[in-house]
């Protein structure tokens, strides 16, 4: 039976590992008032260090290091005054007087989160269960401005046991996306690669 995930949707918060309780609380960070680029919900982000635009909020590419997904962003608009939420950064947003906008960033380096497999995890047992505690990269990376949800998956084809972006925990119980012979499986990962974690800062940025 095909799975009812139909696209990617990006990185969704669930548990938190360890069987410790998930608050799924957000911290606050700062994307760059001249940012030009869409920041979508769900999707991986970092904070940059390089030395002109360091500080800052920006997407986390495919194989480089995260400090955790976005969940939404408050600025205040340049025409209305109007203090604003968003569930994702807009492109070209200009907040009044060119402050910088907030983000709440999913930043926990234990969060688990949800995301659908861009393929199939294999016809076997033996090699779908092969794809668990390996490491992937991620693929799809962009969004939709209607939902502002990322459509960020998680790349089958990328898998490794070197360091990348995100790590396989296991299938997600969620009987209508379980299909492992098919694509858009729901899989329940980590981020392997997170900044605030030893190693991160020198491996993945």
């Amino acid at each position: 039976m095909a799975n009812r995930n139909e696209a990617g949707f990006g990185l969704i918060p669930s548990m938190v590992a360890g069987n410790t309780p998930s608050t799924q609380g957000m911290s606050k960070y700062e994307i760059d008032s001249a940012e030009s680029n869409a920041i979508f919900n769900g999707e991986p982000v970092k904070v940059d260090i390089s030395a002109s635009t360091g500080g800052y909020i920006v997407t986390a590419g495919a194989g480089t290091a995260a400090v955790g997904t976005l969940g939404g962003v408050f600025f205040t608009a340049a025409t209305t005054l109007k203090p604003t939420f968003s569930n994702f950064y807009p492109a070209g947003t200009t907040p009044a007087n060119s402050e910088d906008v907030t983000a709440f960033v999913y930043d926990n380096p234990n969060q688990e989160f949800i995301i659908a497999a861009d393929a199939t995890l294999g016809s076997s047992l033996a090699l779908r269960k092969s794809k668990i505690g390996l490491t992937y990269a991620t693929t799809s990376v962009a969004g939709s401005t209607l939902t502002g949800r990322s459509s960020v998956q998680l790349g089958i084809s990328t898998a490794a046991t070197t360091a990348k972006q995100l790590r396989t925990v296991r299938v997600a119980e969620d009987i209508e996306n379980q299909d492992q012979t098919a694509a858009f499986c729901s899989m329940v990962v980590l981020i392997n690669l997170h900044q605030y974690k030893v190693g991160s800062l020198a491996t993945g940025i």
